[in-house]
């Protein structure tokens, strides 16, 4: 049985898990939620890339063959150092979809919403460089968003409000792509289709992540299905609650706490 453990400050990586049991039905999925951290997007690259070096030292701990960074965050700020620090590991991030934003552009101008720490990265600069050519990709910070969604506030006045004022300056500005660069964000495309209309794409990566990963684990099939557990460094219970609310499929939620150190996780009894 092949066993696959993904991890992000909070909620948002579920919107990779729902892919990934699709694509991988007969695989065991770890889940670790930092929710005693979140949201990774304002904190420092060098703190990010701590948690995520831990985190994952306790996955492959729970028995995980391979690690899916299903945050943007930390992508950006440790995808590099991991794959350096645990060479025999396979691990499959999360990248800014400007590729395919890029590529399918009518106007040349493609809005990409992201945390200040996916846009500081490395890898943001480095996508655009290689896929954006050409195009006008205009960067779009989203403070208090991966907040909005965590609480659950997926259609509140607030989050509309919210998202109404980064996105109409973009269509402002004739985008006709916005590129989702952060994992928690898919869980507002609704909203999103609703404020900037027809004419414009929104692009998630999750699914191609999905894809990627079945094709690293050579598609884990047979034998009987997979089973999904969660872990969270919050509150059980509130991880629970907002898994039911976002619609994702429901499986024991376990307590994992942080030392004094602040870089192992240990099982809580």
């Amino acid at each position: 049985m092949t066993c696959l453990g993904l991890f992000d400050s909070g909620v948002g990586g579920l919107s990779v898990l729902r892919h990934l049991r699709a694509q991988l039905p007969a695989a065991d999925l770890l889940y670790l939620a930092d929710s005693a951290h979140v949201p990774y997007g304002p904190r420092p690259l060098a703190e990010v890339r701590a948690f995520s070096e831990a985190i994952t030292r306790f996955l492959l701990a729970q028995g995980a063959q391979a690690v899916v960074v299903a945050c943007n965050t930390a992508s950006a700020a440790a995808l590099k150092h991991l794959r350096t620090a645990f060479p025999d590991v396979p691990f499959v991030g999360m990248e800014p979809a400007v590729k395919p934003a890029a590529e399918q552009t009518r106007t040349g101008v493609v809005g990409v919403l992201a945390t200040p720490a996916t846009f500081q990265g490395e890898l943001f600069n480095s996508v655009v460089e290689r896929f954006a050519q050409g195009v006008r990709v205009l960067p779009q910070v989203c403070p208090g968003l991966v907040e909005q969604i965590e609480a659950g506030e997926l259609e509140a006045p607030r989050t509309e409000a919210l998202l109404r004022g980064w996105v109409e300056p973009l269509l402002a500005q004739d985008i006709d792509a916005l590129v989702l660069g952060c994992t928690h964000y898919p869980f507002v495309i609704p909203l999103l289709e609703k404020i900037a209309g027809p004419g414009v794409r929104v692009v998630d990566p999750a699914p191609a992540v999905a894809r990627q990963a079945a094709r690293v684990l050579n598609g884990a099939g047979g034998g009987r299905p997979g089973r999904v557990t969660y872990y969270t460094t919050g509150d059980p219970e509130a991880f629970r609650q907002a898994v039911a609310r976002l619609g994702v499929a429901p499986a024991p939620v376990r307590a994992a706490r942080w030392d004094a150190a602040g870089l192992q996780v240990w099982l809580a009894d």
